[in-house]
């Protein structure tokens, strides 16, 4: 796709998949300013944006809750959507679409603008969190999929806000989640390890440890390979 080629300002063929570079000064991804604006985006902006989101969601699912059912399921289809809908989709977004394996030139392109560019520069602190240009788009996509779902399959449409409101919380965990494990030094055992594991995905093992809130997906999916001998003084 000759558009890609014009708009690039990078060469993704100079950055194979196994090369990392510690330059602190990030690779610009576009020739135009405004559109290397969108590539960097900082936490704060994901709270400000995402969790009255989350705090919408909550509130409608409240509100519309049908008198003939039991107020019980809001805060379990909560729990639900943060801790299994949200976790199993970041595992399949991150192994199946992130590490897509490209065929084409255009497909090399596109993975490296959506994921490639974080393992080639890990701690850029600008691009450790999803730009809104990228995140609100696949949220109307998760939108209309979890509306079909709900009110047209199951038939049952008060659980939908619930359950979206999980899920977006959990994404932004998963946001807040990832940048801490390239970014934070904290003592806390869950940290701890959530770091420890997203680093071998980094550094070790990037074709497995697709989890980044969680394990559990790569324990189930057998993407969990051992623990191998230290990680890179930069990645402790």
């Amino acid at each position: 796709m000759k558009l890609l080629d014009n708009l690039m300002a990078v060469n993704v063929d100079d950055y194979p998949e196994d090369k990392i570079t510690y330059d602190q000064t990030p690779i610009r991804m576009f020739k135009s300013d405004a559109l290397e604006m969108f590539t960097h985006v900082t936490p704060l902006a994901i709270l400000i944006i995402w969790l009255p989101v989350v705090a919408v969601f909550l509130y409608l699912g409240i509100a519309a809750w049908p008198l003939t059912q039991s107020p019980i399921w809001v805060p379990l289809m909560f729990i639900l959507g943060f801790m299994l809908v949200w976790t199993f989709s970041e595992y399949v977004i991150h192994r199946f679409v992130f590490h897509l394996e490209p065929k084409t030139r255009t497909a090399a392109q596109i993975v490296f603008l959506f994921h490639h560019i974080h393992h080639v520069q890990p701690h850029i602190k600008t691009r450790l969190v999803m730009p809104p240009v990228v995140s609100i788009p696949m949220a109307a996509v998760a939108f209309g999929l979890f509306s079909l779902l709900f009110n047209n399959l199951l038939g049952v449409p008060h659980l939908l806000m619930p359950t979206l409101a999980g899920f977006a919380l959990g994404y932004v965990s998963y946001d807040m989640v990832h940048y801490a494990t390239h970014h934070s030094r904290t003592k806390n055992e869950i940290m701890k390890f959530l770091k420890r594991h997203h680093m071998e995905h980094h550094y070790k093992t990037p074709h497995a440890r697709f989890g980044v809130t969680s394990n559990v997906w790569d324990l189930v999916f057998n993407t969990e390979p051992p623990v191998s001998g230290p990680l890179p003084a930069d990645a402790r």
